[in-house]
């Protein structure tokens, strides 16, 4: 039975939720502190106008501004120096860096990135939760239907229909590409638009 009942009502209202084998209620559970941490940054979050204009770099600032809450929050960029021992052969098995780590919970914020990404970050995910060192993704990213604001705004161009948007995360999850790793997905909805400017 799915646990995506549990995400907050108002949430549901300004993110799409989708979960992958019960990620709320582990969350809700297992994980009550992170989860209530993830909740607050959550619900707390616009998108404003002004922040879409900005040009991002590496990072846009409204990645960085997520990204920074949670690290407020005492979130960290997190490595893991991982390897695989066969026969007392050491093999090197780097992971990639996820975004905030508190615990034993990931999150990914994707916004504006090639939508292969979320093949490196569900990888990424399954790996950990193989490996005993995390118990629940999760990825924040956008909805498509954000693509008629940044159309008004003279961005459409920007956000390309192969950037990272959740129609293009939610066949990756449903396919299994987290393996058993428990993900919980949240793609920022219109209603969040502030226009700021």
């Amino acid at each position: 039975m799915p646990t995506d009942h549990l995400v907050p009502a108002d949430l549901r209202e300004m993110y799409y939720v989708k979960e992958w084998r019960n990620a709320a209620g582990i969350l809700q559970t297992a994980c009550a502190a992170e989860w209530a941490e993830v909740v607050a940054v959550l619900r707390d979050f616009r998108l404003f106008k002004s922040e879409i204009l900005t040009k991002g770099g590496a990072k846009s600032p409204i990645a960085r501004r997520i990204d920074s809450e949670f690290y407020r929050r005492g979130w960290t960029e997190k490595n893991f120096d991982t390897a695989i021992t066969v026969d007392d052969v050491e093999y090197e098995s780097p992971t990639h860096s996820v975004d905030c780590f508190k615990g034993r919970v990931g999150i990914e914020v994707e916004w504006n990135n090639k939508d292969p990404f979320y093949d490196r970050d569900l990888n990424n995910f399954r790996l950990l939760f193989d490996l005993r060192v995390m118990d629940v993704g999760i990825i924040v990213t956008r909805s498509t239907e954000l693509q008629a604001i940044f159309k008004d705004l003279g961005k459409g161009a920007s956000y390309g229909a192969s950037t990272t948007h959740h129609e293009k995360l939610w066949p990756r999850l449903e396919g299994g590409g987290g393996g058993g790793c428990p993900v919980l997905t949240f793609a920022i909805r219109p209603a969040l638009y502030v226009a700021d400017i």
